[in-house]
């Protein structure tokens, strides 16, 4: 090789290797710039959570200072807040009343949900597309809408202030939107391993107790999550169905014993937010993913 060929074959080299260079750095700038958007990004939404945390012990004259910082201490914390809110309101009740709510407007979901799922996704009907579509637009429909009728099944069946008007009516918007999450889950589960069971001499509701339950128990537990989540967050007709102190749940309990009038126990109202909310989202965000595939696969294969 002449001189010439080699000064252009290092020359070639030595662009190659800046190239490389570049888009390395390029690449790392890239990633970097990603993950500095991500955790602002994940500071903003966490900023609410964090000024109720440290609202919930400030003291008063801390608070209602506007020349102090909102996220610091500027006198030193009090528990007496949280103390009043546990020990001299209902919160306790409440909590207590939205867990059993919670509890079995999920069992009754499960009831009415999974079977209906299961005939939308293997059942070959005509009109399995156009119900499913149906089922879930009944969700869309907002309360402010309906809370009035049903205020009026409430009071004929006798539930007026009780638990169990929530349990009767709360079914009415968490079935739908199980529905369609459940059905993309029972797409994704080959009908083979059915057929194959059956033939093992199981009949279609032994083979979806014993085969399809257990591959779907991921997406039962997605759908656990997000029913309670909307039990536990409904306003509007736990302000209807219940008047009554002692049977409110946490949504509306909280703010008829924490507003009186125009006097607000600011402290105690953002540690009841915090104590409520964040277990919750913490276990949505646990099975985000879970509730993403549903929606998506029932979506496209219905």
């Amino acid at each position: 090789m002449s001189s010439e060929d080699a000064a252009a074959a290092a020359m070639r080299a030595d662009g190659v290797a800046g190239l490389r260079r570049r888009y390395a750095r390029r690449y790392v700038m890239g990633r970097v710039a990603l993950y500095a958007m991500a955790v602002m990004a994940a500071l903003v939404c966490a900023l609410p959570f964090l000024w109720s945390l440290i609202s919930a012990f400030k003291q008063n004259q801390d608070l209602y200072n506007p020349d102090n910082d909102p996220f610091v201490f500027n006198k030193p914390a009090t528990p007496d807040h949280v103390r009043y809110l546990f020990a001299d309101t209902g919160f306790p009740t409440f909590v207590g009343n939205t867990l059993l709510v919670g509890t079995a407007v999920v069992a009754v979901t499960l009831l009415l949900a999974l079977p209906a799922a299961y005939s939308l996704a293997r059942l070959d009907r005509p009109w399995g597309t156009p119900m499913g579509i149906g089922i879930f637009l009944v969700y869309l429909v907002p309360p402010s809408l309906l809370f009035l009728s049903l205020t009026r099944v409430v009071v004929a069946l006798g539930l007026a202030d009780s638990l169990w008007s929530m349990i009767v009516i709360y079914p009415t918007f968490t079935v739908p939107v199980s529905v369609w999450l459940l059905i993309g889950f029972l797409k994704a589960v080959p009908k083979d391993v059915e057929e194959q069971a059956m033939v093992d001499g199981h009949s279609r509701l032994g083979a979806f107790v014993r085969i399809v339950l257990p591959l779907v128990f991921p997406g039962i537990v997605a759908v656990v999550v997000f029913a309670f989540t909307l039990t536990a967050s409904e306003f509007v007709y736990a302000l209807a169905f219940v008047s009554a102190a002692p049977g409110m749940v946490v949504s509306t309990g909280v703010p008829t014993q924490l507003v009186r009038g125009d006097v607000f126990y600011w402290q105690s109202l953002q540690a009841a937010a915090v104590f409520t909310a964040v277990p919750i989202a913490f276990a949505f965000n646990l099975f985000l993913d879970r509730f993403v595939t549903g929606f998506t696969m029932g979506a496209v294969k219905t």
